[in-house]
């Protein structure tokens, strides 16, 4: 990679939406409040060159994100904190940041060939290091375009305490409708918040405001690792031992090659481990390994989930905030590794399946009890916490020339075992797993048959 592919700064601005808000203010739930230590969420997408001069796509894009705010006025407000304590967004139009940067020695294949995600990809978004109680005097959102020598990145930051990852592709596929020319918006969201989140109790903080809750100047390497849709499924047979192939063992592997598996060879859909809680549980097992805890050591594997449709009634699925929750499922290290892959994912499995309108309910009422901040981090070095999700629709969106070439975060909410993840870009079930991990443990991985053999190139 080129030495000088430091991003410029070129401009920058208030972007205002194009009609005013019908909202005052939003109370801020039981979901959001405990993200209020956690960093704005920082996503964007690589794009091929538009077809058409920087300057004219700088002026759709700020035209669009004018268009789009009207329909999401509370990104376009400010945190406010009341009298008694509860915090809101006012939808007070004060607007989002736009920032135009350029890298014009940077190439595309510079951020696509690296083993490692490269820390270029870092500037290509603004409002690093930045927790999201700072929305009481910061934007809420902050877009940036960067120029690279034949392509360009869209990166958009986002207030975490606002948003969920649902919420936040809702919001980014929208603003790519209007600058690919839409007139009207094709799935409005809902602002609703008489939900079971809305709650009377009072999240309070110290006069500075919280902190994260992670160190955040460990060494760390960053890697995206692609599972083809083949490969998935391979995962999910070994998963729900439905090893029916004769002459395979019980890893579904002979000479070093893995069973062909359809899906007619899967147990039932009633008992069936999903192909991510497979994946999920397979990374769990080889990040253990890699990191070469005590046998007794506990190792925890955190999945955040939508509970959109956990509840009863269901939420709108275009429901606008935060609606997840954690799962924690923990086994010893030893434990872990003496059984096959099934063992942790029936853990996993049987955790998310009961995580129902009961479960949630339960943990609402149990944060009311003990109001807290989101525990982001691996505090015991023995923990994985698996974020976003290869449902994100994040290659849906078209600013006028064609689908992303890729997605990629920036350094946002970032330690020893956060796991982001993605589709794959061909979709089909395909996934992508952005794993950030101490260099001695993500070179273990690396070394890893068990994991390797079913990680593939990335189909650009």
């Amino acid at each position: 990679m080129p030495s000088s592919t430091i991003t410029t700064l070129i401009s920058r601005c208030t972007v205002y939406p194009d009609q005013p808000s019908t909202i005052e203010s939003l109370k801020l739930s039981v979901s959001d409040l405990p993200m209020l230590s956690c960093q704005y969420i920082q996503k964007g997408v690589l794009l091929s060159a538009p077809p058409y001069s920087i300057d004219d796509l700088v002026t759709s894009l700020k035209h669009a994100l004018s268009a789009t705010l009207s329909h999401f006025p509370a990104l376009a407000g400010r945190l406010e904190t009341d009298p008694s304590g509860h915090v809101h967004i006012a939808c007070n139009d004060a607007g989002v940041e736009f920032v135009q940067a350029k890298a014009k020695r940077l190439f595309i294949h510079h951020i696509l060939s690296p083993l490692d995600v490269p820390n270029c990809v870092k500037g290509f978004f603004t409002y690093d290091n930045t927790v999201s109680y700072s929305g009481h005097s910061k934007p809420l959102v902050a877009v940036q375009v960067t120029e690279l020598a034949d392509g360009v990145f869209i990166g958009c930051t986002v207030n975490h305490a606002v948003t969920d990852g649902t919420s936040f592709w809702h919001f980014f596929n929208t603003f790519a409708e209007f600058c690919k020319g839409a007139k009207k918006i094709s799935k409005s969201p809902n602002f609703s918040r008489d939900t079971v989140f809305n709650s009377p109790a009072v999240l309070k903080f110290p006069a500075s405001g919280p902190k994260v809750t992670f160190a955040g100047d460990e060494p760390l390497r960053e890697r995206i690792f692609h599972f083809s849709r083949e490969a998935i499924l391979k995962l999910k047979f070994r998963a729900n031992n439905g090893n029916l192939v004769p002459n395979w063992n019980n890893n579904g592997i002979n000479n070093g090659k893995v069973a062909p598996v359809t899906e007619s060879l899967l147990r039932s859909k009633a008992e069936e481990i999903s192909s991510f809680q497979s994946l999920c549980a397979q990374l769990w097992r080889c990040v253990t390994r890699a990191r070469k805890l005590q046998p007794s050591k506990t190792t925890t594997f955190r999945m955040a989930v939508n509970c959109r449709h956990r509840l009863q009634p269901r939420l709108e699925p275009y429901y606008f905030g935060n609606a997840i929750q954690s799962i924690p499922t923990v086994a010893s290290a030893g434990e872990l590794l003496a059984h096959d892959l099934s063992w942790g994912a029936d853990k996993l499995h049987k955790n998310v399946v009961a995580h129902g309108d009961a479960t949630v309910r339960k943990g609402v009422a149990e944060w009311e009890k003990a109001p807290r901040l989101f525990p982001l981090g691996n505090a015991d070095g023995a923990s994985i916490t698996m974020g976003s999700s290869p449902r994100f629709p994040m290659y849906d969106n078209d600013f006028g020339w064609g689908r992303p070439l890729a997605v990629r975060s920036g350094m946002a909410n970032k330690f020893d075992g956060k796991i982001s993840a993605f589709p794959g870009r061909e979709g089909n079930g395909s996934v992508d797993l952005e794993v950030v991990l101490a260099p001695d443990t993500m070179a273990g991985l690396e070394n890893d048959e068990e994991f390797m053999q079913y990680v593939s190139d990335i189909i650009v």
